[in-house]
């Protein structure tokens, strides 16, 4: 990625934001500020960021709305950072589209690094060659992230992509569990396995014709998971 990468931090604490931008300009990024959720939407809108930052508990509309009103247009990497650390939280932002998940109080370095894994994943489709994978079941785009099963195209979550995207470039590669979360969620959810039974019978349920018999999203029993064609 060339020039700076922009990011746009959403949350309505002041100090918060006053932390983060001073730590991420320090760091060479490009910073946008929010406190709202409609400040957050037009935001993204006018600034299109590489990244965002996103709290949950906003003062007008609730993070994961938000979230709903991003992916409505773009697959941009969000990380939502939020004092709500229930199991319960953490999946429904999850499902609704957020690429990672950091709680309240945070340590900066660690954030920062999931920040530019972030960056990292969001970025990768555009430095390399990206070939169209075709199933007997559905076909996937690469390069464009799309996926479609008998013409028409499937909805992705940006972590149901994620995992498709890892298992598809490593066709016939056994994947193991902690790869997977470590690649898609981050180091701190090597051992989250519940996720992945999660986002693979979801996937499986979208792209499979009988998931109960995958053909293509296979699973290899304590050890993780592979793709064929």
């Amino acid at each position: 990625m060339t020039g700076k990468v922009r990011v746009l931090v959403v949350d309505d604490e002041p100090q918060i934001l006053r932390t983060l931008r001073i730590n991420l300009k320090a760091r060479g990024f490009d910073v946008t500020t929010a406190s709202t959720g409609a400040g957050a939407l037009t935001a993204a809108g006018r600034t299109n960021p590489h990244v965002v930052v996103l709290d949950l508990g906003l003062p007008d509309i609730d993070g994961v709305t938000v979230l709903a009103g991003l992916r409505g247009w773009t697959n941009v990497p969000v990380i939502v950072l939020s004092a709500r650390s229930d199991a319960s939280d953490k999946v429904l932002a999850l499902d609704a589209g957020a690429d990672d998940y950091v709680t309240k109080p945070f340590g900066m370095e660690e954030f920062l690094a999931r920040l530019r894994a972030a960056v990292r994943r969001g970025s990768a489709a555009d430095e390399t060659e990206h070939p169209v994978v075709e199933t007997s079941a559905f076909t996937v785009d690469l390069r464009s992230k799309k996926v479609t099963r008998d013409g028409v195209n499937i909805h992705l979550t940006p972590t149901e992509w994620g995992i498709l995207e890892l298992l598809v470039r490593n066709e016939g590669k056994l994947i193991g569990h902690s790869e997977i979360l470590n690649q898609v969620w981050g180091a701190s959810y090597v051992t989250q396995t519940n996720y992945l039974r999660v986002y693979l019978a979801s996937l499986r349920r979208k792209l499979e014709p009988d998931p109960t018999h995958p053909r293509h999203l296979l699973t290899e029993a304590g050890m993780g998971y592979r793709f064929v064609r």
